[in-house]
């Protein structure tokens, strides 16, 4: 395989440039062409595609968000889509395709592998929901800027003897919710993966303040409810001054992280080794520190599963 082709796709996630950049230059060290793929599936189709060398990648290691840029389309969904998409890398002479994103990118990469087009998907999305890998690109950033905002918020909570209800990203994935909030001390934490009763969080709510305790975090996963809603669910039934902060948007921003960049370019770099061995319809992860591919088709049929025991424990260290 002597043509490549490589993009981003779905929302944005920090590391992203970092796996391009890996892409890039591990292609042209084989002595490979190396094409970049601007707005995603949106972009393939409308055939926004440019040929991409070791300059193109300089200085985007450090930069969150992603230099090829980013969209969503529903008409890549579509057969006729895919055989516009398919068309256009025909017409470039690329042989193979790395796709990084999340879920919905890994559908459009399974897609143009069933039509017999070798593609390799790379996990970018901070959701941390991607099954067949440990951790996701852009995962790790994103926490750590929950973390900080968490410690923050903690701050005023104390200050004013409030109770904070910080909502964070994750339709269907607790993972960031789970993990910041145990990191950052959480009082309760809400994923989309377990029920929850709003009786016992205001119990428990009522018993840190008859034992003196002068403050709360609540941390839930948007996928569960509003935080907005909630906050004013917990103030009517305690009758504690309640805030709310919803972190939006800023948990994709930002610099990526040490661990990240490191991911991303382990991963990039692996799925071009792939690909020169005219290996498609695969995706990559990483698995107790090791790089691993699996099949793309059977990555996307197993469900997403919260590490129940991590769950239990921020529960036992919450009491």
């Amino acid at each position: 395989m002597k043509r490549i082709g490589v993009l981003t796709s779905g929302g944005d996630a920090p590391g992203m440039n970092a796996a391009v950049r890996a892409v890039v230059r591990k292609a042209i060290y084989h002595e490979m062409e190396v094409f970049g793929v601007y707005q995603g599936y949106l972009g393939l189709m409308n055939g926004q595609i440019q040929q991409l060398d070791r300059g193109s990648v300089g200085d985007i290691i450090h930069h969150g968000g992603t230099v090829l840029r980013s969209a969503r389309c529903l008409e890549f969904k579509t057969l006729e889509g895919q055989k516009k998409g398919i068309k256009q890398l025909e017409k470039y002479g690329i042989e193979g395709l790395v796709v990084i994103g999340g879920d919905g990118s890994y559908r459009g990469a399974k897609a143009l592998t069933e039509h017999g087009f070798p593609c390799v998907g790379v996990p970018g999305t901070i959701d941390n929901d991607i099954p067949g890998t440990e951790f996701t690109i852009g995962f790790d950033t994103a926490l750590n800027t929950v973390i900080d905002a968490i410690d923050k918020i903690r701050d005023t909570a104390s200050s004013h003897e409030r109770t904070f209800v910080v909502e964070v990203m994750g339709r269907h994935a607790g993972d960031l919710a789970l993990w910041s909030g145990l990191a950052g001390g959480a009082e309760t934490i809400l994923i989309p993966e377990a029920s929850y009763d709003i009786n016992r969080i205001v119990a428990k709510l009522k018993r840190g303040q008859e034992r003196g305790k002068k403050h709360s975090i609540i941390v839930v996963a948007e996928g569960v409810t509003d935080g907005r809603e909630l906050g004013k669910v917990i103030e009517k039934m305690t009758n504690f001054d309640t805030r709310v902060s919803v972190l939006g948007h800023m948990q994709r921003g930002g610099a990526p992280s040490a661990a990240d960049r490191v991911l991303a370019s382990r991963l990039g770099a692996y799925a071009v080794e792939l690909l020169m061995e005219h290996k498609g319809g695969r995706a990559v992860g990483i698995e107790r520190n090791q790089i691993v591919d699996y099949d793309i088709i059977e990555a996307l049929a197993k469900p997403h599963k919260i590490d129940q025991r991590m769950y239990e424990l921020s529960q036992e260290l919450s009491i």
